[in-house]
C-alpha cells in the first residue's frame, strides 16, 4: 500500500497527537494516586519489630538515631534502566504548526525508603526521592516494600 504524500502527513499528525497525550507530567500528585502496595506499607507496616523488618527489608543503608523520637532506617534504591525514548521529528506544513515531540518510555530514578522506630518497632514508613511513574506515585518505591506487605500480612 502506498501513501500519497498528505496521507503520510495525516497519519503523522495523529500519531503524535496521540504520543503527546501519553505524557505525564514530571509532578504527577494531581493527576495519579499513590502506588497501592506503598500506600498499604504505611500501614500494615506499622508494628513490625527490629528483626522482622530486618527479615523483610534487608539491612538498611544508614541509620540515625533520633533520640525520644526513636532510630530511622534508611533504604536506598536507584533504578537505572537505559532511558528508552520515542521521538516523532517536528513537521511543519504551510501554515501548520510544527507536530512533533518525545516521550522516555522507561525512565530512571530512585527511592529512598525511610523507616521509623520507636522502642524497636515500626512506628511510621515514608517515601522521598524521584519516585513518581505514570502509573502512580512512589511507584519506584513499591518494589522495596512489597515483601515486607506480604510478610506483614502472613504474620497477621
Amino acid at each position: 500500500m502506498i501513501f500519497t504524500r498528505r496521507e503520510a502527513l495525516v497519519f503523522l499528525m495523529i500519531a503524535s497527537a496521540m504520543l503527546n497525550a501519553c505524557v505525564a507530567p514530571d509532578d504527577i500528585k494531581s493527576v495519579a494516586g499513590e502506588h497501592s502496595t506503598v500506600a498499604a506499607a504505611r500501614t500494615e507496616m506499622v508494628g513490625l519489630t527490629e528483626a522482622e523488618l530486618r527479615m523483610c527489608a534487608g539491612f538498611p543503608d544508614e541509620t540515625s538515631d533520633s533520640g525520644q523520637e526513636g532510630q530511622i532506617w534508611s533504604f536506598r534504591r536507584s533504578a537505572q534502566r537505559g532511558n528508552t525514548n520515542l521521538v516523532v521529528p517536528a513537521t511543519t506544513v504551510g501554515m501548520l504548526p510544527a507536530v512533533g515531540g518525545a516521550i522516555n518510555i522507561a525512565p530512571s530514578g530512585y527511592c529512598h525508603t525511610q523507616v521509623r522506630l520507636v522502642e524497636r518497632k515500626v512506628a511510621e514508613v515514608e517515601f522521598s526521592g524521584d519516585n513518581n511513574r505514570p502509573s502512580g506515585r512512589n511507584a519506584l518505591c513499591a518494589t522495596m516494600v512489597d515483601s515486607c506487605v506480604a510478610y506483614a500480612r502472613r504474620k497477621g
